[in-house]
């Protein structure tokens, strides 16, 4: 087995934004715990740009919380991470931020019993009056088994919230997968009584990361957990959901991520990879390379896909298997547009710590990929 654990992350996760080679900002957020996944940005009202993702020694084990970085307006440097919330003998992961449209900074975040598997899952919540300063202790959301999430919440309106969801029904990722699925959380009075709404046949397809394109257009896509391809479905009111289609984009049983530019035009994050080793069965594949895709037709076609992270020559599959950090993985991407127009994409890197780039849409037009997919343009 090769060394997983690179002492040069350790000592360049200081949070400072550079530019790199390629073109785009990065940094390598600050480590406060061994191990980091599961990113979600969000930018303030007042300019700040929060990130949160769970933290502490493994995915599953005791102790492990939800912890923020803030990279404050103006600023190039972002902060130590900040525990939010953590509890002895539970283990919290995949958070979600949102800001409403009062000023309360919202995280929703799963937790489970240490050791015991996703499917005993619940929702927390924890509010925060201050931007993120100071957070209240956490409250029951949802308390069905299983519950799940993982992408942002969408503001539909005032007091009118759209949380997707998925409905874990295995211990893990891999066999009995397939029987887990995805549905919708909406709320017309500001999270306090929530409808849920199906998604039709949506078995082994989950995590939907959901844009809104006008009132009556809505487009989610989906991870597989057959490690095939990425899949997508629509609605005309965030309620009734089309049965998922494969698209063109491959998927290896891992998180991926959309936004809708100012512009209209859509981003999708994604590991620009499969398994063909699946078959039918539900299988983690390969988390590199990591990529950015564009769209200028509501997600219809991706025209340019651009590499945000090749990984470690040498380093595959093997290297990804080890619980623990180091192991080769770029995987479960966030993706947001600050109010300057840049394009902010932050992910797990090596489970060591999370990655942030900043780049612009021309940084996607001008480049290619590594990967199975390279884009319906001509170019």
């Amino acid at each position: 087995m090769k060394q997983l654990v690179d002492p040069a992350v350790a000592a360049n996760s200081d949070g400072i934004v550079r530019r790199a080679a390629n073109g785009t900002e990065q940094a390598l957020l600050p480590i406060g715990f061994p191990s980091s996944h599961a990113a979600n940005l969000l930018q303030l009202k007042n300019g700040d740009l929060l990130c949160v993702w769970f933290a502490g020694s493994w995915e599953g084990n005791s102790g492990v919380g939800i912890v923020l970085s803030r990279l404050n307006r103006g600023s190039h440097t972002w902060t130590k991470p900040q525990l939010i919330d953590n509890h002895d003998a539970e283990s919290y992961q995949n958070p979600v931020i949102f800001q409403s449209p009062d000023g309360a900074v919202h995280i929703y975040h799963t937790t489970q019993g240490a050791g015991a598997g996703e499917a005993n899952s619940k929702v927390l919540e924890v509010v925060s009056h201050d931007n993120g300063q100071h957070w209240s202790a956490p409250a029951v959301l949802f308390d069905n088994g299983g519950s799940f999430t993982r992408h942002p919440l969408l503001v539909l309106a005032p007091r009118t919230w759209l949380l997707p969801m998925t409905y874990v029904t295995s211990k893990g990722i891999g066999e009995g997968a397939e029987t887990n699925y995805s549905a919708m959380k909406l709320t017309r009075d500001g999270g306090a009584h929530w409808e849920e709404c199906g998604v039709t046949d949506s078995f082994a397809r989950v995590q939907p990361t959901v844009v809104q394109i006008d009132s009556h257009h809505f487009v989610a896509w989906f991870r597989d957990r057959k490690s095939q391809w990425v899949y997508r479905s629509t609605s005309s009111d965030g309620c009734h959901w089309s049965k998922p289609e494969a698209t063109p984009l491959p998927n290896n049983n891992a998180s991926v991520q959309a936004f809708r530019l100012q512009n209209g035009h859509i981003v999708l994050v994604f590991n620009n990879s499969h398994d063909d080793r699946s078959g039918s069965k539900p299988i983690p594949g390969l988390r590199k390379p990591l990529s950015i895709a564009l769209s200028e037709d509501n997600g219809a076609t991706w025209s340019y896909v651009r590499d945000l992270e090749t990984g470690r020559p040498g380093f595959g599959i093997e290297e990804q298997r080890p619980k623990t950090p180091g192991r080769e993985e770029y995987s479960y991407p966030t993706v947001t547009q600050t109010s300057d127009g840049r394009i902010h994409v932050a992910f797990t890197y090596r489970r060591q710590t999370i990655k942030e780039v900043t780049l612009d849409e021309g940084w996607i037009r001008r480049g290619s990929t590594e990967g199975l997919y390279k884009g319906s343009s001509t170019k």
